[in-house]
């Protein structure tokens, strides 16, 4: 669960919101690509053991023949944390939260000011930054709000572009210009898509919120064809999230996207254009079938062994694995696979995958009793917790950033037990089949608080946008109030990072690489297939991030 306490601050200009040295004026658009290409693609919640299992059961399938002729880097990890946002915000610009300043889609920033702000002069510093389907103009509609009639299946003529489907009352506010700060403007570095762009190369890429302009990269101008369904939107079961079948309908629009683009127009396929040489999408199928205990009359998850797929989780793999025969199929059909590299990989794995070991915990109940404890040691005023984002571990900003304070935070949340009874007046806990369950120090193994998270980031512990207490969920835990998941991501947990990652193409030698890499690696190595310059990158040239050996 995320609490999201609207309290929260961002950060902009000279108060660092931008990294020095990255361009943010707008990149001229240049011709189609020169004849090199890349397709990325990203599939939430897939496993590098999902991965292993598909090929040994389906060694003929598209899955398979993409790993056998490429090289698959068997020992892949996420960023921490292990959320979509830094996730594929790493793949295409090689940094870490430390370099990007991405943390989470919804953090919190101690230097900017609320939503809707008008008096920048006396308002007080700190709010929500929320990069998520509620910045959209209307989060109830799969076109965000553009207008589109005949919806969902006139989806892919939505043509506005995401900045202009973002609603900047909903967006955190500059407090030196005291106007709106988009996604983009708030990433610290540069991306892929810019860097190409510079070179005259077109760009395009399919995501689940507007807020994924924020890969567009500070110029705003990095992805000419941005697509941006939202995932989030309203159907008749909740929304595409809720039911597997229709997170794959969901997933169906943006493959068609691309193959139009495969086709050689812009993602509607109304624009003769040129191929792109870099695009690509993000799938949610496998991610859905992670969490939800029972989809479509199927049991969710993995069986008792926590590495065998469910029925539904096999088949959200079936469906992936069709849809990228599709895509690579149409590569070949048009002959673009002697020039098309395809990188497969995910935001984020997904915890836990065996059943037996989930704790839900409510951490709404902590966070509560959290800010009493705090009141009751005499602090009046503002409650402590100022916002706290928790998924399978805890992200926690406090109002009070005192190292004293932050301690104060560590030690509570340390002793804090539970018997899985709500009549303990402690938070409820819940195993896999709604059952009670005990837990011991808020489900959290480890606890940096203050200058400890900043220093587990890497950055200063006066940064605003750091957590100042970072919990480390223990294994099996979910912070949830309810019993609608069985798998999360965000933490710290071997299941939530350790993800596949495979390189195919005409220049790269098959085989495994059991060496330890991380996704933050696709960035350099794509620019690197195109021949660019990997340390255009400012968070490669930063944090000296290595080029993927592909021979």
């Amino acid at each position: 669960m995320t609490v999201r306490h609207h309290r929260f601050a961002a950060l902009l200009g000279a108060a660092g919101l931008l990294t020095a040295g990255v361009s943010t004026q707008a990149v001229a658009a240049g011709p189609a690509a020169t004849g090199r290409h890349v397709l990325l693609l990203s599939v939430d919640g897939l496993h590098q053991s999902d991965l292993t299992w598909y090929v040994a059961k389906h060694p003929t399938s598209a899955l398979a023949t993409l790993v056998h002729r490429g090289r698959q880097f068997t020992n892949a990890s996420t960023p921490f944390p292990s959320d979509s946002f830094p996730g594929m915000v790493a793949q295409v610009t090689g940094g870490n939260p430390k370099s990007t300043g991405i943390y989470y889609d919804v953090s919190y920033n101690h230097a900017l000011d609320a939503p809707g702000t008008r008096d920048c002069a006396t308002a007080p510093h700190g709010t929500v930054v929320a990069y998520d389907e509620s910045d959209d103009r209307d989060q109830t509609k799969l076109d965000a709000g553009q207008g589109l009639a005949g919806l969902p299946g006139s989806i892919l003529s939505m043509t506005g572009t995401p900045q202009t489907l973002l609603n900047p009352d909903a967006l955190p506010v500059n407090p030196t210009t005291c106007l709106p700060v988009y996604p983009h403007a708030y990433l610290k570095v540069n991306t892929i898509f810019e860097v190409a762009r510079q070179h005259g190369l077109r760009t395009a890429w399919s995501d689940k919120h507007s807020a994924y302009d924020i890969l567009n990269g500070p110029s705003g101008t990095g992805i000419q064809d941005l697509f941006t369904p939202e995932v989030n939107s309203d159907t008749a079961t909740g929304d595409w999230t809720t039911d597997n079948a229709d997170t794959r309908t969901y997933d169906t629009y943006k493959v068609n996207a691309v193959l139009n683009e495969i086709n050689g127009y812009d993602h509607s396929g109304t624009r003769n254009v040129g191929v792109p040489a870099i695009f690509g999408m993000n799938f949610q199928s496998v991610s859905t079938a992670e969490k939800l205990p029972l989809s479509d009359g199927l049991a969710g998850g993995y069986l008792a062994d926590g590495v065998t797929p469910g029925p539904l989780l096999s088949g959200a793999l079936d469906y992936v694995n069709t849809e990228v025969g599709r895509l690579t199929s149409a590569l070949h059909f048009h002959h673009l696979d002697g020039s098309t590299t395809v990188v497969l990989s995910a935001k984020h794995g997904q915890s836990p995958q065996n059943a037996a070991t989930l704790t839900r915990i409510d951490d709404g109940a902590i966070i509560d009793a959290l800010n009493a404890a705090w009141k009751a040691a005499g602090h009046s005023g503002a409650d402590l917790v100022a916002a706290a984002s928790d998924d399978d571990g805890m992200l926690v900003w406090l109002s009070d950033r005192s190292q004293a304070a932050a301690d104060f935070a560590s030690a509570f949340l340390r002793g804090y037990n539970g018997n899985g009874t709500a009549a303990d007046g402690k938070a409820k806990a819940t195993n896999a089949a709604g059952g009670a369950k005990p837990y011991t120090s808020s489900g959290l193994s480890t606890v940096y608080a203050g200058q400890a998270a900043a220093a587990f980031i890497g950055v200063n512990h006066n940064d605003p946008r750091v957590p100042d207490l970072i919990g480390i969920g223990q294994h099996g835990v979910v912070f949830t109030g309810g019993t609608k998941k069985i798998a999360e991501h965000g933490g710290n947990d071997p299941q939530d990072r350790h993800v596949p990652l495979v390189v195919a193409g005409p220049t790269v030698h098959a085989g495994k690489d059991a060496r330890a890499v991380e996704t933050t690696q696709i960035a350099p190595t794509i620019l690197t297939l195109l021949k660019l310059n990997p340390n255009s990158l400012a968070a490669v040239a930063k944090e000296h991030t290595a080029t993927l050996h592909l021979g």
